[in-house]
């Protein structure tokens, strides 16, 4: 973001002919309250909006059929766009009365509470403008306060770098270990500070065939995913967002999540992956059996495995792991 920051400043440095904005937003409601799911913690939590199709196919489809009917009508050239271009879209849809930006940064709309998809059609017509709304998030703080890892500095402010979001989809290094904890069983992505949002009273469940929840990707059994190699984790996920991450770094965040269990019974999937060919995936796994083995069974395991690897952040967890200073196994 930072480095089109300019771009995004004005949509015209993107199209200099655009005249007119148009901003849709499509629900995707789920049926019931997410965060029950988040007490099941031998099973992984993925985000709502990634358990069917990718929203950017369903949604650039139907944008394109909107935008043709708009070019036929207005006899106007037309552009869209699924958050895949460096646009505003949040601050547009405030402008245009879709919603306004709540404290979580997200929009919240007054008919469909703050589960909302946005698309983005420019066109070269002339449109009049629709008034902006208003914020109406009050004294509300509730998806401040719920966040497991502190990320919202302040009021309508999110640092990405704590977000479980931005962490668990697209951070591709080694989660910072203080944050890990918050994390849970979230394996790919987060919906608390939206599904506590007061809104959501307002909300209805999601129409859209395509974008309703599939049971096989609502909350999956940590020890069935620990097992998914590469070719097996592309078939699981075929067609969906969970896809983008890669086979490693899922694994990385089906690791913390089974540190986060408290399940010893999953120990042992931790233990296979220590030989696992991604040292991502084998750091985590150190950090995995350091929080649910004794500490005497991670000695054994460090001492038969820390003299054959090679890679310098796994060695910083097997480090960590045992409690031990840094020139003891270095």
């Amino acid at each position: 973001m930072a480095e089109t920051a300019e771009r995004r400043a004005d949509p015209r440095t993107l199209w200099p002919e655009v005249r007119s904005i148009i901003l849709l937003g499509l629900n995707y409601g789920p049926t019931e309250d997410p965060l029950v799911d988040l007490a099941r913690t031998d099973r992984g939590y993925i985000s709502i909006y990634a358990r069917n199709r990718d929203y950017h196919d369903v949604i650039k489809g139907k944008l394109k059929e909107a935008a043709g009917f708009l070019a036929s009508k207005a006899s106007s050239d037309v552009k869209v766009f699924v958050d895949t271009a460096p646009i505003m879209e949040k601050p547009l849809a405030e402008a245009a009365g879709l919603g306004w930006q709540g404290k979580h940064t997200v929009v919240v709309s007054r008919e469909f509470g703050d589960w909302l998809f946005l698309g983005a059609i420019f066109t070269t017509a002339e449109l009049p403008a629709d008034e902006p709304e208003r914020d109406r998030c009050g004294s509300c703080r509730r998806c401040l306060d719920i966040c497991p890892t502190n990320a919202f500095p302040a009021p309508y402010q999110l640092d990405a770098r704590r977000c479980i979001s931005y962490l668990t989809i697209e951070h591709k290094g080694h989660i910072p270990e203080e944050l890990r904890p918050g994390i849970g069983n979230r394996i790919f992505g987060c919906d608390d500070c939206l599904a506590v949002c007061p809104w959501n009273k307002f909300a209805q469940a999601g129409r859209e065939a395509r974008l309703v929840q599939r049971e096989d990707l609502a909350v999956l059994p940590l020890r069935e995913l620990a097992q998914l190699d590469d070719p097996a984790f592309r078939v699981r996920f075929a067609g969906t967002p969970v896809k983008r991450t890669g086979r490693d770094r899922f694994i990385r965040n089906v690791l913390i999540a089974i540190g986060n269990s408290g399940d010893v019974a999953l120990a042992d999937e931790a233990l296979r992956l220590l030989d696992d060919a991604s040292p991502l995936v084998r750091a985590m796994a150190v950090w995995a059996i350091g929080r649910l083995l004794s500490p005497d069974a991670v000695a054994r395991h460090a001492a038969e495995r820390l003299e054959r690897e090679d890679d310098p952040d796994v060695r910083e967890e097997w480090r960590r792991a045992m409690d031990t200073p840094a020139d003891v196994v270095a």
